[in-house]
């Protein structure tokens, strides 16, 4: 009976061992949403339902606010007169969502891109800086979310534009981006939700 215990435990031990060595390689693989030095391909056409588009939406939200939704992988920027200018999105990958209510804290054009320490932890391959271009993951904008890591930015990588791939940032293609840049302020509430409004 003692052998064959030992045997279970030897087993378990063998599996965790494997598990934890697999889950330390995942982790240390490339994330296919952030590729620095890559010259994004803007001929990338987008789904029709990740295309910048005027859309019917219903809310008690002042015209100007940004609502991003992530489970449908869509931003909204509310016009007024129930409708709103709807962006397809790129999202946090599982493990990497959240929620809340912030502001526009800064904009920036071609951002040079810093990445946070927690994020070098996770892929450690990452430059520690890197100035804005095209080659720069944050694309060609960034709309900074109050005091947070996160941004609202562009992308090199158009073709993760309604996938789950990101550290918790929203990207949008660059033309996009460009265009929100353009129409709001800082200052400009935001609000994140991963559920639809009922």
């Amino acid at each position: 009976m003692i052998q064959v215990r030992r045997a279970i435990w030897l087993q378990f031990a063998l599996a965790a061992g494997v598990l934890l060595w697999a889950s330390t390689g995942f982790a240390a693989q490339p994330d296919v949403g952030d590729e620095p030095g890559l010259i994004a391909d803007d001929t990338v056409e987008l789904e029709p339902e990740f295309q910048k588009k005027m859309v019917l939406y219903r809310t008690t939200e002042a015209p100007g606010t940004i609502i991003i939704a992530t489970a449908e992988r869509h931003l909204y920027l509310v016009q007024g007169n129930g409708r709103a200018l709807r962006y397809g999105i790129g999202v946090g990958r599982d493990g990497f969502t959240w929620q809340g209510l912030l502001k526009i804290s800064r904009k920036a054009e071609w951002p040079d891109w810093t990445p946070p320490p927690e994020m070098i932890e996770r892929q450690p391959y990452l430059p520690r800086f890197m100035a804005g271009g095209p080659g720069n993951p944050l694309g060609a904008r960034a709309l900074y979310l109050g005091a947070t890591v996160y941004r609202i930015h562009g992308t090199n990588r158009p073709d993760t534009i309604g996938t789950a791939v990101s550290s918790g940032c929203f990207r949008l293609v660059n033309s996009d981006v460009a265009d929100l840049y353009d129409r709001i302020p800082v200052g400009t509430k935001v609000i994140v939700r991963q559920r639809p409004e009922l």
